[in-house]
């Protein structure tokens, strides 16, 4: 055993990272900044990138120090652990496996882009077919490495240690809650008096100042951060050099700014990754699932809270002048907890929301299982969001165009956002309990005794714990989805 070879292994993976780090600055400034005639060299370049971490993850004195490689402590074991791991995964994928989805996902993102604006989905189909199939190719390769099946295999990339059949039960029960309660919330909203809508126009500029105030107010660092647009709002960039991206219209200001205070949630994670393990794997964030219950907890669960939207109205009324009515407290939460059976996942409500993810994971899964062909995928998606919210889709831009995840390669991902409403519940819960006065500094603006208890309970443990085991640690129990549906009861069921 040689200490000696931890110690090359954590160059090594710190030469990866740093890989990643640029791919993830090309990447944002493919969707952020980058002329529409640099695509097919901004492909390359992260097909290069791609195929040069591949490289330094699968050379064989990878394996041999691996094998030969001891740690000494918790965080040290845990670190090696992720980097079998890695090295496990990588090794069953080809390089030129590696390189070719790399590129076909870039093209099909350029493509999808032109497709949504026309809502034209046979212009797409052929880039689609291409990264499903490469996407299969990868699955199978990473079961056969894994033991998982092919559709667990690519969960495991984004949410390590939960699988189809974890979810699979907690999607069919929040299926029936839905069922359930969407007509109740919908009777008792009816009941309510209509929220009034703010008078604009909002100028952007006026917009971006306010968000960029108010994400630096809930804790973000702009002299680590940058705030942009893009088409699809998104945080990217690294843990010292974090970009978030919202887009503005000059009709209404809602979309921008609940955008930002999502994306700097992801933000605040990103920051608060432990720095002694900069480019390691466990200094890394837990997963998707954890990284989205911390968008989560920061829009949803507290700057929609009574509590912030109390400081949040006055705010927003001397921004934008007009009337006061529309910025009352009260007013905000009738508006910004509208219950709606909308086509749109990225505008759906809290209670709706789940149901969009249900219907991507089921057909994602009959994507890689090959029991639905991308030919068939308008259908299916019409079909079955009208059995989920009895609403049937007008155009594919408003169906199975509207995400970039899967034209950008990105199967297994979308269970991590419910999970992530989920935990993002659970975590409030235990938050508010340890926290006494959290409620009353949140009317104040402050977030600061929340952030301080994130900080601790889930940033600082980088990926050392799993996302069950990171639960558990902050809460004193595993995943419990009856937390989330007490928070939507609480909210949008009590007259």
């Amino acid at each position: 055993m040689s200490n000696a070879a931890y110690d090359r292994l954590k160059v090594r993976f710190a030469r990866i990272a740093t890989l990643g780090e640029a791919s993830a600055m090309l990447h944002w400034d493919a969707a952020a900044v980058m002329p529409p005639g640099g695509g097919e060299a901004r492909g390359e370049q992260l097909a290069t990138l791609a195929g040069l971490g591949h490289e330094l993850l699968t050379a064989p004195e990878v394996a041999e120090d691996l094998a030969a490689a001891a740690a000494e402590g918790a965080w040290d074991e845990a670190n090696l652990d992720l980097m079998r791991r890695a090295h496990l995964r990588a090794t069953a994928l080809p390089t030129a496996l590696v390189e070719a989805s790399a590129r076909a996902n870039s093209a099909c993102e350029k493509i999808w882009r032109e497709a949504k604006a026309a809502a034209d989905f046979a212009r797409i189909r052929p880039a689609l077919e291409t990264v499903v199939r490469l996407q299969r190719e990868t699955a199978q390769a990473l079961a056969g490495a894994t033991g998982l099946t092919p559709y667990d295999a690519l969960m495991d990339s984004y949410q390590r240690g939960v699988t189809a059949a974890d979810v699979e039960p907690v999607f069919a029960a929040y299926e029936a809650f839905l069922a359930d309660a969407l007509p109740r919330a919908e009777a008792i909203q009816a009941a309510r008096p209509a929220p009034i809508l703010p008078e604009g126009p909002f100028p952007t500029a006026q917009q971006r100042a306010l968000c960029q105030e108010l994400s630096a107010a809930i804790g973000l660092d702009y002299t680590h951060a940058r705030l942009d647009e893009s088409l699809h709002p998104f945080c990217g960039g690294t843990p010292t050099d974090v970009r978030i991206t919202t887009f503005y219209s000059e009709a209404g200001f809602e979309k921008s700014l609940l955008g930002v205070l999502h994306e700097t949630g992801h933000a605040l994670y990103e920051r608060g990754l432990p720095t002694a393990y900069a480019r390691q794997p466990v200094g890394e964030a837990a997963g998707m699932a954890a990284h989205e219950s911390q968008s989560l907890i920061m829009e949803m669960q507290a700057c929609r809270s009574d509590a912030f939207l109390s400081f949040l109205g006055p705010k927003l009324h001397a921004t934008f002048g007009g009337g006061a009515a529309p910025y009352a407290p009260a007013n905000l939460a009738r508006l910004w907890r509208r219950v709606s059976r909308g086509f749109i996942r990225v505008d759906a409500d809290e209670l709706t929301y789940p149901a969009h993810v249900i219907l991507r994971f089921r057909l994602e899964r009959a994507l890689i299982g090959g029991e639905l062909s991308v030919a068939d995928l308008p259908g299916a998606w019409n079909e079955a969001l009208h059995r989920l919210l009895g609403i049937t889709p007008p155009d594919d831009a408003q169906g199975c165009l509207q995400d970039i995840h899967w034209h950008d390669g990105a199967f297994g991902y979308f269970p991590s956002y419910t999970l992530g409403a989920m935990a993002a519940a659970q975590l409030m819960r235990a938050a508010r309990a340890a926290t006494p006065g959290l409620d009353a500094a949140l009317a104040q603006g402050d977030t600061g005794p929340l952030l301080t208890w994130l900080r601790t309970h889930v940033h600082g443990q980088g990926a050392r714990l799993g996302f069950q085991d990171l639960l558990r640690a902050a809460t004193g129990k595993p995943l419990d989805p009856a937390d989330f549906t007490t928070h939507l009861t609480e909210r949008y069921l009590t007259a």
